[in-house]
């Protein structure tokens, strides 16, 4: 069991790196992984994600802010109420990773652990991706794409690999 919840913190943390990265990559990533989640995962049967037409919103979602994040009327990340939805939308994703373990504990962990990585995935990706073009002058635009990708490689791996 120890091993378990380990894993499900871990992974809980990583989406919620993911989520601050980019704020619907862990709906998109559950809503893609959802017809291949275990039995045991509880987030598998949450409406939005038992509906066809729920999961295809969700990815729509993410595939459209992977677009929208570039354009260059999009607000700051680092805005109080981006923060706040993305801290939320953490908590959320590390809750869903926390159900494929037994007890609400695993929730809770799971909630904190996603949070955490939300703020983690906020800050550090905006520093890391202005640092990185100030040192470069590589175009935002090519480093948000390389963001992405990391995004949606942690956010894959997170809810894929149990």
């Amino acid at each position: 069991m120890v091993g378990t919840a380990r894993s499900i913190v871990f992974r809980a943390f990583l989406l919620g790196v993911a989520t601050g990265m980019r704020s619907n990559m862990a709906g998109a990533a559950l809503a893609w992984h959802q017809p291949d989640a275990p039995r045991r995962a509880g987030w598998k049967t949450w409406p939005v994600l038992r509906n066809v037409w729920g999961r295809r919103a969700l990815m729509l979602a993410g595939a459209g802010e992977l677009v929208g994040d570039k354009l260059p009327i999009t607000p700051s990340r680092l805005e109080p109420r981006s923060v706040i939805g993305r801290l939320l939308f953490g908590a959320l994703a590390g809750a869903a990773i926390g159900t494929e373990a037994r007890g609400k504990r695993a929730v809770l962990r799971g909630a904190f652990a996603g949070m955490i990585g939300a703020g983690i995935g906020t800050f550090g990706g905006y520093y890391a991706r202005k640092a990185v073009g100030e040192a470069t002058g590589i175009p935002d635009p090519a480093i948000a794409m390389t963001e992405d990708a990391i995004a949606v490689t942690l956010a894959t791996n997170a809810v894929a690999n149990r």
